[in-house]
């Protein structure tokens, strides 16, 4: 959770520099360790490509992670793609 967080600020430029790439690199390594949460953003960057190249497949990837841990957001956000 603490490096979505810091990845959050990096995001929006709270109380640090805003930078993107710092930003989705820990947003990222928090998505990797199963943050529901990092993997909804993340799959958000994906789809609209946003700091990363965009790819749908990618996206829907980390969409269903999200929904198979039971969240409903993953589940919407699957639907959108």
């Amino acid at each position: 959770g603490a490096q979505y967080g810091l990845g959050i600020c990096f995001r929006d430029g709270t109380g640090v520099p805003q930078d993107d790439r710092e930003a989705a690199r820990l947003v990222r390594r928090a998505a990797n360790k199963g943050h529901a949460g990092a993997q909804n953003d993340l799959g958000r960057c994906y789809k609209l490509g946003r700091v990363m190249p965009q790819d749908d497949d990618e996206a829907a990837r980390l969409f269903r992670r999200v929904a198979e841990q039971g969240y409903a957001i993953g589940q919407t956000s699957l639907g959108d793609c």
